[in-house]
């Protein structure tokens, strides 16, 4: 049994003699994926999973993508150092509510059954939350990484987190899931599923974790807390733009986990590295894959020119945000913000401290600068962000 394409780019199985035996006993498999809302926008490294969950739709298989509006309201505690702030129902509502229209874009919706773990979490009495959690030891608990590293250093852990992976694994329970996904920080999260399963007299899931992505910064995972995310709604020139900005060292990973070129062209494409091709071209072909894949070819092509126009032949973007003031003088910092330009005045002195701030090609560098807007000047923010202000 060819199962090469769910193997792509993943960590590990468990098992994959299970995986194939269930294929053979019930030939469509019930694939889960659980995502919480704890933001309103997904970006590249949640499409690593997502991406995967087409693979075995591709193969015919059903993918129950779960939304945690329940489990959203306690947060996912691993990797994390501290107890996260609680979400309201509210607040994660508003940023489930994003989520289908995204999910969308990459899955299919024919094979896809959405469902939201509230409808069971709701209705849960104290009785069964009792029962449920007699089926797993504290000390089991404190096996898992994060939450020993925080026992050991005195930081607390609440009741609450612990009801965290247990929480995830029921769901597993009510979906009767034959498949988990998941990147490598849930294997305990997607493993206490399968210890569940058993109790509740079901055949446990196989367990799929896949690497986590990092950002554009190439060393932390992509995260929008640390602004160094890809957001699959992001403009075709702003992903194509930040694809461009990522460490080289990322390019093969970023291949294989995002987009659908064969490996062995993936080899070539190393081969030619080797061999003397400028990594940028390689990163080029990279970032269209990507942009095609949310836009078509057409809207990649419109991209890579415009990339190339300003920063390989140095000229303006054929279309800027513009913006119109009276003229006379202005604090540059106070300016940008009441614009609407940029979200706050640390962010702009930030951006000035860094030498990536420039009026009409100048670089700015005093954080006090005085500007005097008397016709039309272009400010570039950073790499990618132009604005031409407009005064008379």
């Amino acid at each position: 049994m060819d199962i090469s394409l769910i193997k792509r780019g993943v960590v590990e199985i468990i098992s994959e003699e299970e995986l194939k035996s269930k294929i053979e006993k019930k030939g469509r498999l019930r694939v889960k994926f659980g995502a919480d809302p704890s933001a309103p926008d997904l970006h590249l490294g949640h499409t690593v999973a997502l991406r995967k969950l087409r693979h075995f739709q591709e193969l015919g298989h059903t993918v129950v993508f779960i939304i945690g509006d329940f489990t959203a309201m306690i947060g996912d505690p691993s990797g994390r150092s501290s107890t996260r702030k609680r979400l309201s129902r509210s607040e994660v509502m508003e940023n489930a509510k994003t989520y289908q229209e995204q999910v969308f874009k990459i899955l299919d919706k024919s094979k896809t059954e959405v469902v939201y773990n509230s409808e069971w979490f709701d209705k849960i009495t104290f009785e069964e939350v009792l029962n449920l959690t007699s089926k797993y030891t504290v000390a089991r608990m404190l096996e898992r990484d994060d939450f020993e590293k925080r026992f050991k250093s005195g930081s607390p852990i609440s009741i609450m987190e612990f009801l965290y992976p247990l929480m995830q694994g029921y769901d597993s329970v009510m979906v009767k899931a034959d498949v988990e996904i998941g990147g490598t920080d849930q294997k305990f999260n997607l493993l206490v599923g399968r210890e569940l399963q058993i109790e509740y007299g079901q055949e446990p899931q196989v367990v799929i974790t896949l690497p986590l992505l990092e950002g554009t910064d190439g060393v932390r995972k992509m995260s929008k807390s640390y602004g160094n995310y890809i957001g699959i709604n992001d403009k075709p020139f702003d992903m194509f733009g930040k694809v461009m900005s990522i460490p080289d060292t990322l390019i093969f990973k970023y291949f294989e986990l995002l987009t659908d070129l064969p490996l062995d062209e993936i080899e070539s494409l190393k081969r030619s590295i080797e061999e003397g091709a400028n990594p940028r071209d390689i990163k080029a072909k990279l970032a269209s894959e990507i942009v095609s894949f949310f836009y078509g070819k057409d809207e990649a092509v419109k991209a890579n020119e415009e990339f190339d126009r300003i920063f390989k032949h140095k000229e303006l973007p054929e279309e800027m945000e513009e913006k119109k003031v009276k003229k006379g003088e202005y604090n540059l910092v106070n300016l940008l913000v009441e614009l609407g330009v940029m979200p706050s005045k640390s962010e702009v002195r930030r951006l000035i401290q860094g030498g990536g701030l420039y009026i009409n090609g100048e670089r700015v560098l005093d954080v006090n600068h005085i500007i005097k807007l008397d016709g039309e000047v272009v400010i570039k923010l950073g790499k990618r962000k132009f604005v031409k202000i407009v005064s008379g």
